[in-house]
């Protein structure tokens, strides 16, 4: 056991190497012993070289650590007993800091796997990307939300959304943006807030995405039936007591009439004068009820009743209903289900009121132009939600009036009420779903329903 400890090794090769010489040195003075010395010269060089690579081992065993640290490789060990003493310390303490690293890069991995599946889980799409647009994180909500299956950069956004393109590439620390965008002919209306970090001496951004659209859509609807609850409460109130004293006082002039036989001509005019005012003071009061209960309906949509039906029997319904309208102003109709046995979870009542509106609406704009013609297309989108689109070859909306179709009151018709429109939104919100509108001067429009 001793001959294998390391200085005693080293000690008996440098007494080899020795011997080896003064025998060179002996051998080299007989010309009989030649060969012999050359032999004895050969090992003597082995001897040394063998000498110095058994000397350097530690160097090749720190080169060995340095490299596998550098190559972040710790999978291997230091393990070799039997050199002594301080070989086995050095060995120790290799190991020991190659286990400290290991844990160390185990410990971060499985931290990386821990926020990447927290990411992935979230409902709201995150990115992160550096400054000229190449994407580093994406997670799953990005990918369902946008419609797209692999994102290397931002820069590819601009075949969904130009907008949407520059405005993450121009996206500042801090800053929040709405970016509103089709997708399948799904409206999304985005918030968008980022934030700025430092990583490897590169600038990284993190992006938050959230579809908001349904939200304000709501938001949006419940002010609008408050409003129209105060304003009716308080007109109703006002109008009430207005229509029910004309409605008083023209009783009691007909009594008065029926009393006094004998008027002068001025009695009688003036009499004929104030039952004429209080009569049209009944009228319009009564105009004013009439129109004030039109309105109160915004409010007064009755729950759905859902249950499963077929997108063709709705569209039959409602094409049996217009088919007068089409046949008058020579109207094409088409219509398109993928695919053909798609049904709808719904309330067919409400739906059919929604459809009827909208198709009113496409029949008004085709009836001044050229081209006439409207189609219904119902189908299932990417998320598996039924979409069913009613497109028309009108004049198209203008982008003012894009922003107030669906304000109750608001109507761009001589004779229409204002309400069709923001009624069918309503519809749609009490189905968890969204109606939404693309158009452009001259070129149609289309009604997107999402279920």
């Amino acid at each position: 056991m001793v001959y294998k400890k390391f200085r005693i090794q080293v000690v008996l090769r440098i007494l080899l190497i020795v011997i080896t010489l003064l025998l060179i040195f002996s051998f080299y003075r007989n010309p009989a012993y030649r060969i012999s010395t050359l032999i004895l010269g050969i090992l003597f060089v082995a001897q040394v070289i063998f000498l110095i690579r058994y000397t350097e081992q530690t160097n090749r065993k720190l080169a060995l650590f340095f490299s596998s640290i550098r190559n972040a490789d710790f999978m291997g060990s230091f393990v070799e007993e039997g050199k002594g003493k301080s070989f086995d310390e050095l060995n120790r303490e290799f190991n020991e800091v190659i286990d400290a690293f290991r844990k160390t890069k185990t410990e971060k991995e499985e931290n990386f796997n821990y926020l990447l599946t927290v990411i992935q889980h979230v409902s709201i799409g995150v990115l992160v990307y550096t400054r000229n647009g190449k994407v580093d994180v994406y997670n799953n909500a990005v990918k369902s939300l946008l419609q797209v299956k692999h994102l290397r950069n931002i820069k590819q956004l601009a075949s969904l959304s130009e907008e949407l393109s520059k405005t993450l590439l121009e996206a500042k620390a801090g800053e929040k943006k709405l970016v509103k965008i089709f997708v399948g002919n799904e409206l999304l209306q985005l918030s968008i807030h980022s934030t700025e970090f430092l990583m490897h001496g590169e600038k990284y951004l993190l992006v938050s995405l959230q579809d908001i659209h349904p939200e304000l859509e709501q938001k949006e609807v419940e002010s609008w039936q408050m409003l129209i609850r105060v304003l009716t409460h308080e007109i109703m109130n006002s109008i009430t007591p207005i229509s029910s004293l004309a409605s008083t006082v023209q009783d009691i002039l007909k009594e008065f009439k029926k009393d006094k036989t004998q008027l002068s001509e001025e009695e009688a005019e003036d009499l004929e004068n104030i039952t004429s005012a209080i009569s049209t003071i009944e009228r319009r009061s009564r105009g004013l009820l009439n129109f004030v209960e039109l309105y109160r309906n915004l409010t007064r949509i009755p729950k759905p009743h859902f249950r499963y039906f077929p997108v063709a029997d709705l569209f039959q319904r409602t094409l049996e209903l217009m088919e007068p309208k089409f046949e008058k102003l020579d109207i094409q109709v088409t219509t398109k289900i993928f695919p053909g046995d798609l049904k709808l979870l719904a309330d067919p009542d409400l739906v059919d009121q929604v459809l009827i509106n909208l198709m009113l609406n496409a029949i008004d704009a085709v009836e001044k132009s050229e081209t006439r013609q409207i189609s219904l297309t119902a189908s299932v989108n990417l998320n598996n939600r039924t979409l069913i689109e009613v497109t028309d070859t009108g004049i198209g909306i203008s982008q003012d009036a894009m922003d107030k179709i669906f304000m109750p009151f608001f109507t761009s018709k001589k004779t229409g009420s204002g309400i069709g429109l923001s009624l069918s939104r309503q519809i749609m919100q009490m189905h968890k779903g969204s109606l939404s509108v693309r158009s452009a001067p001259g070129k149609g429009a289309s009604f997107i329903l999402v279920f």
